[in-house]
């Protein structure tokens, strides 16, 4: 009940303070994973793998959050233990424990018992396993966490998302029991600030909640509102509504909840379990291809979902698409990724009026990937954003000014003005910055003027040569990144996780 006084933002943030982290730390996507990791402990019987980079919290919670988890170190277990020794019909760890989680499970060079991922198979699919003659069942949630050795790309390229995983479970079957695969390269790597010393409930307390929650079912918060596609599986749909049903659970314990926002933690669920299937096509083609989409049954609207790793990368997903239908450049609503962000090649030669969109955590965007075709030639530069005033968005000032430079011809004077706002900062504290910048800006033929005014709200950027830009988040499109002297992120945008937001380009 106490719930419908929070907005969700402050539910979530007093959630993420819960767990130990500063929710200022983490983008709204990042968080949603740092939720995502908890609904085992609300929805039995759930399927979660998190593969990613080292250091990025993975077993964390499943070591320190619940007293009705355990965490598996080491990633190998024998059969006796996780579910019975028949010598003494003593039950293992899925018979007393809401969660178990395996660390480490990503190895190559890990061999896998083969009928441990038997048993694992019919126990993730049914809920069940054999003590002697009886039949025994249980609700145990299964999470698997390891860590990876390749970029994205690579696996994408040379293998797939599940190739760090021991041979012996790299088999279709098994695999097709998880529910969701968390994408641990896009989970912040954690840094001491990211840990918070504000208010949440006491862990204890809230693992309780969650344990009470676990047989509850808020699937049928998304039936009166949206559809799913009938090419989904059984296993396809039960992966999804459980996904769905915990992050209610989380989320709108209430049941209080808008369509908006249900189609908004379908589009997850979805997307999770829709790289789970796209791996396992590659190791089993004959897998019925399925399409990854859902309807909105007011509108009759139709949503395809496409992973952010599908989206920077479609032409890995060339085979997958094939099969399913869907062209991998194909425009998505509220995910698309158009040309001037994907092939800064093309949109330097013959820029044109377009809209795009990117994902929160999508890689591989730049200001040059996004402005330099459409800043070539111009003589006058305009941009305006309210917020050009603290240390970090001075440095994106500077890195934007970079692709004026890259692009202005030789021997040409180019007039910049900028148009921003100070806030609480005094102008004394940042005028000299700027008039430095100036100053040395007038060496390589930019005019850099500038002007502050409390007023404005709008972002854009306007050329002598007609284009208007809009850029939604103005030049602050970055999502927090170190800015160590040896860190990659601070030499390359490209590198840096980036905030959701939209851009629009129009020539007048």
């Amino acid at each position: 009940e106490l719930r419908g006084k929070f907005s969700l933002e402050e539910w979530i943030n007093l959630l993420i303070q819960s767990l130990g982290f500063n929710p200022e730390e983490l983008g709204e996507r990042n968080r949603l994973f740092q939720l995502v990791r908890i609904i085992s402990y609300c929805e039995n019987n759930y399927n979660l793998i998190e593969l990613g980079p080292k250091g990025t919290g993975k077993s964390h919670v499943f070591s320190e959050f619940s007293p009705h988890g355990i965490l598996v170190s080491g990633g190998e277990i024998s059969l006796a233990k996780l579910f019975v020794n028949n010598s003494n019909g003593r039950l293992g760890l899925v018979g007393y424990w809401d969660v178990v989680a395996f660390d480490e499970f990503a190895g190559k060079g890990k061999k896998a018992d083969k009928s441990l991922v038997d048993v694992m198979k019919n126990y993730m699919a049914n809920h069940s396993f054999s003590r002697g003659t009886d039949q025994i069942t249980a609700d145990a949630s299964m999470v698997f966490v390891g860590n990876t050795s390749k970029s994205v790309s690579y696996l994408l390229k040379q293998a797939n998302l599940f190739d760090d995983l021991p041979a012996g479970y790299q088999d279709s079957a098994f695999l097709d029991r998880i529910h969701f695969y968390l994408p641990g390269w896009e989970v912040n790597i954690i840094r001491n600030e990211m840990f918070t010393g504000e208010f949440g409930f006491i862990v204890d307390y809230l693992a309780q909640v969650l344990k009470l929650m676990r047989f509850q079912d808020y699937t049928d918060l998304y039936r009166p509102h949206f559809e799913l596609d009938s090419s989904f599986s059984t296993r396809d749909k039960d992966s999804i509504n459980k996904t769905f049903s915990g992050l209610m659970k989380i989320l709108y314990p209430h049941r209080e909840v808008s369509k908006e926002e249900v189609g908004r933690i379908l589009h997850f669920a979805i997307e999770g379990r829709k790289r789970v299937k796209s791996e396992i096509y590659k190791l089993d083609p004959t897998f019925d291809p399925v399409h990854f989409r859902y309807k909105d049954l007011e509108t009759g609207e139709v949503t395809d979902v496409r992973t952010p790793e599908e989206i920077r990368y479609p032409h890995y997903f060339k085979h997958f698409d094939e099969e399913t239908g869907t062209a991998a450049g194909s425009p998505v609503p509220d995910q698309a990724v158009s040309t001037p962000a994907a092939s800064p090649a093309t949109a330097a030669t013959l820029p044109s009026p377009d809209h795009i969109s990117i994902q929160e955590n999508q890689s591989g965007v730049s200001y040059q990937r996004l402005f330099s075709a459409h800043l070539a030639g111009a003589k006058r530069i305009e941009l305006q954003d309210p917020y050009i005033r603290k240390a970090y968005q001075i440095q994106n000032l500077i890195e934007f000014i970079q692709v004026i430079i890259a692009v202005k011809e030789e021997g040409e004077d180019v007039a910049f003005h900028l148009i921003t706002g100070s806030g609480e900062i005094k102008l004394s504290e940042i005028e000299p910055h700027f008039k430095e910048l100036s100053d040395e800006l007038l060496s390589l033929d930019i005019r850099f003027t500038w002007e502050f005014n409390e007023t404005i709200h709008d972002r854009f950027i306007r050329t002598d040569t007609g284009w208007n830009i809009t850029p939604g988040r103005g030049l602050d499109m970055f999502q927090f990144y170190s800015r160590s002297s040896f860190s990659l992120e601070r030499a390359s945008q490209e590198a840096r996780l980036c905030k959701g937001f939209e851009v629009t380009y129009i020539r007048q």
